[in-house]
């Protein structure tokens, strides 16, 4: 037991408490606990002159130096203030100011608090633990975001949507924006389309637009709401017309896109809403009647490459922007990125910063390596200018390759590009062009498009294209589809091509599928009423069935080979299907 209180003893010294202060917290405490006696010395009364209180104006006059006396410390050591790392709550009638952080703390200053320590002082919990610097740092943009084209003169490869006379144009210069839907493949500046549109306008003295921006994914009936409510009440009380981006727009639900049309139809907004996915699947008829549907196509390679040295040469938006320093960029890195991106420009910018950001890493490992370059003592950013230092980085296309690490491919499994290839493929078998029919295949097989659905639409080309001209395709589809079960992908890439193959080159047929759809369309019209079967071709296995005539006057072909008889009701007598 003595041993536990001189342990006690020892951590209550340590942290800065007098020993006759220590000694009488661990006795009144039962000497087991530094904590419980900690917290008594905490809030129990230091000294007479502490415990005092004086009664003091709102604006005392400055209290005379209080003398050192070291023989009577104050419990509140600076050790014990580092230890803890708390500050007690000032007094409110104590206008003075606190000792200076380096003053001698070894002293009594009864003059300085008129009401004695009776709460546990509160913990420093800081509010910003991030150096000053870094919380006053923006967060970090990617490159293609920077690089956003903020006027329509900026936009690369919409010329059809944004040339000289084009329908957008004339409506900026007008200052009457329509209400539009712009689609199309991701990256092909649709948000950076309608972001410029205003800004355009904005730049006109006349502008009466106020632009704002919503995504689908994150937003709900709540904002559509607010949204619409403020427009309502800008355009009423000030004139000024609200230009609405709700990117995404395909993922609203049908009531989420009725909320806008009595607000499109009154004016109140203008409404711009970007979908990479079909409008007329997506997207309410009531909606598309109020909009134009503006379609954005694929960047071609020399359209990304614009975009990319634009990039490079930005000091201030642009690639040195990302990395801190001077990049240069291969033609070759150039050209791999732009031929590989799939005119997507936000993968293309996104490969290009990340190939730079490769490249700069290199640069600064040789320049810790103790490699001249114009640093001092490795601080890589003391020559520094606008934030970007006098190092170079040089982009190759070894850096683009790893950046990029495959050809990026546009295909969704369930959308126009799925239909699109699918479409593609089936026709070019139709059309006895073997080497399109593989290319297709092999563009929905890196699409990451499901074998057994391809051999499904395999079995229908059979019957459908090839039918009784070759009736051994119809074995040849369905052995391809029980292959491609068993073994599935990769190994059942060669099945499928084989069987393309063999479709395409076959000779083609579409007489039963002509004759199949014409004999539906007499059924559906009612043609010859759909009457009832005639009686010599019904089955009679019953007496009754028999007396009714039913079977009566049927020929049986195999015994009466020569003999004629009528297959089709009476008002269909002599009608060809099957040519």
């Amino acid at each position: 037991m003595m041993e536990e209180n001189e342990m006690e003893m020892e951590q209550l010294l340590s942290m800065g408490f007098p020993d006759e202060l220590a000694a009488q917290a661990l006795a009144a405490t039962g000497g087991k606990s530094t904590l419980k006696a900690t917290e008594w010395i905490l809030n129990h009364k230091s000294t007479p002159a502490a415990a005092t209180t004086t009664t003091t104006t709102s604006t005392p006059p400055p209290p005379p130096p209080p003398p050192i006396n070291n023989n009577n410390p104050s419990p509140f050591q600076p050790k014990l203030d580092r230890f803890f790392h708390f500050h007690s709550k000032p007094s409110t009638t104590n206008n003075s100011s606190p000792p200076p952080p380096n003053a001698v703390p070894q002293q009594e200053q009864p003059q300085k608090s008129t009401n004695p320590i009776s709460k546990r002082p509160k913990l420093l919990l800081s509010k910003n633990p991030l150096p000053q610097q870094q919380q006053n740092d923006k967060p970090h943009e990617p490159l293609a975001e920077r690089m956003r084209p903020r006027t329509i003169d900026n936009v690369v490869g919409q010329d059809h949507l944004l040339g000289t006379n084009s329908l957008l144009r004339s409506a900026i210069q007008c200052n009457r924006l329509p209400s539009i839907v712009l689609w199309g493949p991701p990256g092909t500046g649709k948000t950076s389309i309608a972001k410029a549109i205003v800004n355009s306008c904005s730049s006109s003295s006349s502008c009466s637009y106020r632009f704002v921006s919503l995504s689908a994914v994150t937003s709900g009936v709540k904002d559509v709401r607010d949204a619409v409510e403020d427009a309502r009440k800008l355009r009423i009380s000030y004139s000024k017309r609200t230009v609405l981006f709700v990117d995404e727009v395909h993922r609203f639900n049908k009531s989420q896109q009725d909320s806008f049309l009595p607000v499109i139809e009154d004016g109140s907004i203008v409404f711009m809403g970007a979908t990479t996915e079909n409008p007329s699947f997506h997207l309410i008829t009531p909606l598309l009647s109020r909009c134009r549907v503006l379609t954005l196509n694929p960047l071609k390679p020399h359209h990304v490459v614009v975009l990319l040295k634009r990039a490079t040469d930005d000091l201030d938006k642009g690639l040195a922007r990302s990395v801190g320093m001077r990049i240069d960029v291969n033609e070759e890195a150039v050209e791999f990125i732009s031929a590989n991106c799939d005119g997507d420009a936000r993968v293309a910018l996104n490969a290009l910063e990340i190939a730079a950001i490769s490249a700069a890493a290199r640069v600064h490992g040789d320049q810790s390596k103790g490699v001249e370059g114009g640093t001092q003592g490795g601080n890589l950013l003391e020559n520094e200018e606008n934030g970007i230092c006098s190092l170079k980085a040089i982009v190759t296309l070894d850096y683009a390759k790893e950046a990029l690490q495959s050809k990026h491919l546009a295909y969704d499994k369930g959308g126009d590009e799925h239909y699109n290839l699918i479409s593609a493929l089936h026709k070019s078998m139709r059309g006895s062009d073997a080497d399109a029919a593989i290319y297709w295949l092999a563009r929905m097989l890196e699409g990451g498009e499901q074998p057994l659905y391809i051999a499904r639409r395999l079995i229908r080309f059979a019957s459908e294209d090839v039918g009784l001209a070759d009736p051994s395709a119809l074995n040849q589809a369905v052995a391809c589809y029980q292959a491609c079960h068993f073994l599935g992908m990769p190994e059942c890439n060669v099945i499928l091509a084989q069987c393309v193959a063999y479709l395409a080159l076959a000779p083609k047929s579409v007489s039963v599928y002509r004759a199949v759809e014409a004999a539906q369309k007499v059924v559906r019209e009612s043609v010859g009423q759909n009457e009832g079967v005639p009686l010599h071709l019904r089955n009679a296995p019953t007496k009754l069935m028999k007396e009714l005539g039913y079977a009566k006057d049927y020929i049986y072909p195999p015994d009466n080979p020569s003999a004629t008889q009528s297959y089709l009701p009476p008002s269909l007598q002599g009608y060809k299907f099957l040519d």
